[in-house]
């Protein structure tokens, strides 16, 4: 199987502060941002609910697509959650315990 690499979105709440990453797994990644096992905005911030993400298979593109998130409008990121993801649940709840 050809190696992935997601783009996601990371968030405490609606209306609270919105983090975009990229890597290459995902499930140890946000376990990483849940655990606050490297300090930082999500640490410092509390940011650890996965909201959205997207999958690649290359990394320049998925890096792409990062800094196009990153360069977006906060309003337009509550557009792209909530489309797939309307109650802003918890994605990682199906693959983290």
């Amino acid at each position: 199987m050809a190696e992935a690499f997601y783009v996601y979105i990371l968030a405490t709440r609606k209306d609270g502060p919105l983090y975009v990453g990229i890597t290459s797994d995902l499930p140890k990644r946000v376990f990483e941002h849940k655990t606050h096992a490297i300090p930082g905005f999500t640490a410092r911030y509390n940011v650890d609910r996965l909201v959205y993400f997207e999958v690649f298979e290359d990394p320049v593109t998925a890096i792409s697509r990062e800094k196009q998130l990153k360069k977006w409008r906060r309003a337009w990121k509550v557009e792209l959650i909530e489309r797939d993801n309307p109650e802003w649940r918890d994605l990682a709840e199906e693959f983290i315990p």
